[in-house]
């Protein structure tokens, strides 16, 4: 793969928690600045949307109506980018944090020039709250954004280091692609994003990287265009 000029990262919330499991995990949070930093310092632009795995997963109880527990879920991707563009700024980057939604004076709301603006100056750009709808997972939130900000790629930082035919957790013979196209992926139904976010990519010819979070210099590789997990073209 070329080496790419604006890419959208994805985290996973349960990443950064590293083993803590919940909440945040600093030093996790400093190696993915490091390695974002060094990329932004080649001149590649870089947007992030987290997850909110970390504080919230879904539905958790019939006690709470779906919207109102994909708004929980909403805040706490905002509470990640909080937090990781805090790090970011520790390590020397500047940043912009955008959301759907009206968020006090934590945010700017999400305008395509203002981001567009903010990636000229050479900062990090977050885009927070999803969709700022609910049904709609973070998933179709960084395709979406990366439709609208025209990005070269999306880069699937995860706990898995890539695309399997099975779940290798449960199957040991589970075999990794190197290379799968996103039409692949939606007939067989393969949990790389969300069916919406697929048919998204698929529409719109977005490719997507996936790779592991923790192998050494990830983040870097990916965004100088060595993807050691799967690509998704589309």
């Amino acid at each position: 793969m070329d080496k790419t000029r604006r890419v959208l990262l994805k985290l996973s919330g349960e990443a950064l928690a590293g083993p803590r499991k919940t909440g945040f995990d600093e030093e996790t949070v400093k190696k993915v600045a490091s390695q974002v930093k060094a990329s932004v310092d080649q001149g590649v632009q870089v947007g992030i949307v987290i997850g909110g795995g970390n504080f919230w997963r879904g539905r958790q109880s019939d006690a709470i109506d779906r919207p109102k527990a994909d708004q929980i879920g909403m805040l706490a991707t905002i509470m990640n980018c909080i937090y990781v563009s805090e790090i970011f700024r520790t390590a020397g980057m500047k940043t912009e944090i955008f959301t759907p939604f009206v968020c006090g004076a934590m945010t700017k709301l999400f305008s395509k020039d203002e981001a567009n603006e903010a990636f000229r100056q050479g900062k990090v750009v977050f885009f927070a709250g999803g969709t700022g709808h609910p049904y709609f997972s973070t998933d179709t939130g960084i395709v979406l954004r990366a439709i609208e900000m025209e990005a070269d790629i999306i880069l699937l930082a995860k706990a898995i280091d890539g695309v399997y035919d099975s779940d290798p957790a449960v199957n040991p013979d589970a075999r990794k692609y190197d290379t799968i196209s996103i039409q692949e992926v939606v007939d067989k139904r393969l949990a790389v994003i969300d069916l919406t976010a697929s048919i998204m990519c698929l529409e719109n010819h977005m490719p997507l990287a996936v790779f592991g979070l923790n192998e050494e210099n990830s983040i870097t590789n990916a965004m100088n265009g060595t993807i050691t997990g799967t690509i998704v073209t589309a």
